[in-house]
């Protein structure tokens, strides 16, 4: 990358790099400003970093390692995946997992077969590389759906579909786009049925597993710093993921699964948790969308606009609706929905890492199909971004203003058997006005503290709680899942929760 230095590695060396990083760091955490402003999903504006930095930019780096960009944009994805499914609420995916499962199976095999054969009948390619390209684009980006819906009021159906099928349909796609791109005949497509089945399934149930193990080791053990807890969870996720791939099955699918598991594990010192996973999927996504713009060479490109203009029009306008369609065919969703669902399938680094794929395996044209995908996912991500709350607006699939879900934190006291909760009543929570001895909290957890506008002080049974109001609640062992519950279901159906029959809420 870059000139070519002679002589070893100096420490001036490293400085000079470590600035070059933090400066491209803050130029890309000051574009998070500008891209939430537009509507923009970030990828655009850190892919346009990456390609100023380039060589037909303003910095002259000469970049062209498809394979190492491969292996960090593999590693990339392993971290936005974990904090997509650390921040997946259960409640929402359970009712959508059905859909999900089918879109990102049997919505994949139509997009890729409408995609390939657009793109081998208008634009001319073979049919080995319409193939590919038909599979690389058919699978949606985890980073893009989840930094776009979770900004739009969605209903909570459309968001879990969407949010598991970006988790879900990665492992498919992956194993099509392998496939394609191997040196010799294809094989058929029952080999290739099974294949994806068999990983799928070898993926679902380490990702559970290695999840389930992760969360009740970390809800049993204090660990002797808080900040280790969120270390832990995302060592954890990351084994899920080698753990999967190691044993032939879908890793991708396994990291989603495993993070999914944690995140609905109430496990201690959570809020600190899910911050540190966005961080580190913010970096993530920087890192790994600067080096993709890096790889590019827009000079070389003109050839290639049309034809990425043309497959992107038939897959936005035929092959996702055709997908979305047949795949929710059996499930009678609204038409509303199912026409959000088939603007909403956000192409971003995903599509374009995968189109590294055939570059490694020397497959002739791999060039032009990265070329094609990347003017693909710029320019249509580019038209769809912005457009969607515009679009949830005209079909009238805003979401219902909901009661806001308190903010809990809980830390274990190892031994003294007990945990404190702190909890955090947010705006349009439907605590404020209740009062403490209202809370009818399990025998064994108390309010034993009440922090309002900087004061804290010992509250009443009587003392009337309120929106911004921070409590600490202590709890004994067994209690302690039984009283957050009934915090919950009081922040979101007030005094009369448990007779209206609101239930846990979850994370």
């Amino acid at each position: 990358m870059g000139q070519r230095r002679e002589g070893p590695l100096t420490v001036h060396h490293l400085n000079q790099l470590l600035l070059v990083c933090s400066l491209v760091l803050l130029v890309a955490v000051a574009a998070v400003r500008i891209s939430s402003r537009s509507g923009l999903p970030s990828l655009l504006v850190y892919l346009g970093i990456g390609i100023a930095m380039g060589q037909d930019g303003i910095g002259d780096v000469h970049f062209n390692n498809a394979e190492l960009t491969q292996v960090i944009g593999y590693a990339a994805l392993v971290v936005i995946l974990a904090e997509g499914g650390l921040g997946t609420k259960w409640k929402e995916v359970r009712p959508a997992l059905p859909a999900a499962s089918s879109l990102a199976l049997v919505g994949v095999a139509v997009s890729v077969g409408v995609t390939a054969a657009g793109a081998h009948y208008l634009v001319g390619l073979d049919w080995r590389p319409a193939l590919i390209v038909g599979a690389v684009v058919s699978s949606t980006d985890a980073a893009a759906v989840f930094s776009v819906l979770r900004k739009v009021p969605l209903p909570a159906r459309v968001t879990g579909v969407l949010e598991a099928e970006s988790g879900f349909n990665d492992a498919p796609v992956v194993i099509l786009v392998v496939a394609f791109s191997t040196v010799g005949p294809v094989e058929h497509w029952y080999v290739l049925l099974g294949e994806i089945a068999l990983e799928l399934a070898i993926g679902a149930a380490l990702g559970l597993a290695v999840g389930w193990l992760g969360s009740w080791g970390l809800r049993h053990v204090a660990l002797p710093a808080s900040g280790l807890y969120p270390i832990a969870v995302m060592a954890i996720a990351v084994t899920a993921y080698a753990a999967g791939a190691l044993a032939h099955g879908s890793g991708f699918l396994a990291v989603y699964l495993a993070a999914m598991v944690l995140g609905n594990a109430k496990l201690p010192h959570w809020p600190a948790t899910r911050g540190f996973a966005e961080g580190l999927g913010w970096i993530a996504q920087i890192g790994m969308f600067v080096l993709l713009g890096l790889l590019v060479t827009p000079h070389r490109m003109g050839d290639d606009i049309w034809p990425a203009l043309v497959i992107g029009l038939i897959l936005t306008m035929v092959a996702r609706p055709l997908s979305v369609l047949v795949s929710l065919l059996p499930f009678r969703l609204p038409w509303q929905e199912q026409t959000l669902m088939s603007w909403a399938g956000l192409r971003g680094a995903v599509p374009i890492i995968l189109a590294t794929i055939p570059m490694v395996s020397g497959i002739e044209g791999s060039l032009r199909i990265f070329n094609i995908v990347f003017v693909l996912v710029v320019v249509y991500t580019f038209v769809q971004g912005p457009t969607l709350p515009w679009l949830a607006r005209k079909l009238r699939l805003g979401e219902s203003p909901e009661a806001a879900d308190l903010g809990i934190e809980s830390a274990p006291l190892e031994r003294l058997r007990g945990h404190l909760l702190s909890v955090a009543i947010p705006k349009g929570s439907r605590m404020h006005g209740v009062e403490v001895h209202e809370l009818r909290l399990p025998a064994g957890a108390a309010v034993t503290l009440v922090v309002r506008e900087g004061t804290s002080f010992v509250p009443l049974p009587t003392t009337v709680l309120r929106r911004g109001d921070e409590l600490l609640v202590v709890a004994t062992d067994p209690v302690r899942d039984a009283a957050e519950k009934r915090l919950r279901a009081v922040g979101q159906g007030g005094k009369l929760a448990g007779w209206l029959g609101t239930g846990d809420s979850g994370h």
